[in-house]
């Protein structure tokens, strides 16, 4: 499991003053990329493998508001990969009382980034995604 702290500011609130739908998407992208990143597949190593991992489905659950000054811990993990597909969990908990405020999924596929066509990961997508 990867985890990363994140603080609700006040311009990720909507009109009604609470977390807007839209950054929890931007934060799951965030997770996801961090914990990318430290497995060491950065940006940099997907344009030198010529492959990615782009989503295909998202599935998202709101479970409880959050509002400014919140303190969050973000935790993705990967639930299945089978060579082509690859399946991220996300759960969202609130540190103050300790509340799971999100959860989702999303299912990943590898592309190749030169045709923008589904291929088989690289051997060192096989190697650093793994289930957890």
């Amino acid at each position: 499991m990867f985890e990363l702290p994140v603080v609700v500011r006040a311009e990720h609130l909507d009109s009604f003053g609470h977390v807007n739908n839209i950054i929890y998407l931007q934060w799951m992208q965030d997770v996801a990329w961090a914990h990318s990143t430290v497995l060491g597949l950065d940006l940099a190593a997907y344009q030198k493998l010529d492959a990615a991992m782009v989503a295909r489905h998202h599935e998202l659950t709101y479970l409880s508001p959050c509002f400014t000054g919140d303190q969050l811990l973000l935790k993705t993990w990967i639930t299945e990969t089978d060579g082509f597909n690859l399946h991220r969990q996300y759960e969202f908990m609130r540190l103050t009382d300790e509340k799971k405020v999100f959860e989702a999924s999303t299912h990943w596929v590898c592309i190749r980034l030169s045709t923008g066509r589904p291929v088989r990961m690289p051997p060192e997508f096989k190697k650093a995604y793994v289930v957890s």
